[in-house]
């Protein structure tokens, strides 16, 4: 069993799940919305596993996109850009630059996956927005006794609040998300 209270990794993100449904929800919106807190991640992704096995092949078709949020709050917003489309990064960093907020590719590939990495499988674009930098890393915060509130950055954290809010909300005006360039 890990220590701490897991504010930083998990609760950073499913906290937010509410205030971007209340961001969302006061204008009519053209697609649908799922927001869903995954369970068992560090165990082998067992909830977005489990969720995305159960998918009828129609409910894949019909998803353009999982915004997967994973500990936030203890930096500036930051993209997994090795393990996030590219297309879904481009418009974040478009937002970002429209709302002057920081925002920067920080791959974390040798430290663990994200539930993002189940909806791949099943060819859905994903994007990854974390806060994990090699300073906050090096911290030692994430499954140890200092993964509690005060470890979070709250200006850092509702940064990230306003930049998703915006960049779920502009996502829906798009067109349903064209494929992916294939590779001959």
């Amino acid at each position: 069993m890990s220590e701490g209270d897991g504010v930083v990794d998990n609760w950073s993100g499913a906290s937010l799940l509410p205030s971007l449904y209340e961001a969302v929800k006061i204008e009519p919106r053209k697609h649908t919305y799922i927001f869903i807190g995954f369970t068992d991640e560090e165990q082998g992704l067992v909830g977005s596993r489990f969720y995305v096995r159960q998918m009828t092949k129609a409910q894949i078709a019909a998803t353009d996109a999982m915004v997967n949020m994973d500990t936030l709050g203890l930096a500036p917003s930051e993209v997994w850009a090795s393990h996030s489309d590219k297309r879904l990064s481009g418009v974040l960093a478009s937002i970002a630059k429209q709302l002057n907020l920081p925002l920067s590719g920080v791959d974390v590939d040798k430290i663990g996956s994200s539930d993002a990495e189940s909806f791949a499988e099943r060819k859905i674009p994903r994007i990854t927005i974390h806060s994990l930098t090699q300073e906050t890393w090096n911290a030692g915060i994430l499954h140890t006794s200092k993964d509690k509130f005060s470890a979070l950055r709250l200006d850092d954290y509702y940064q990230t609040y306003r930049l998703l809010a915006a960049y779920i909300a502009f996502l829906d005006h798009l067109a349903t998300f064209p494929p992916a360039p294939t590779k001959h």
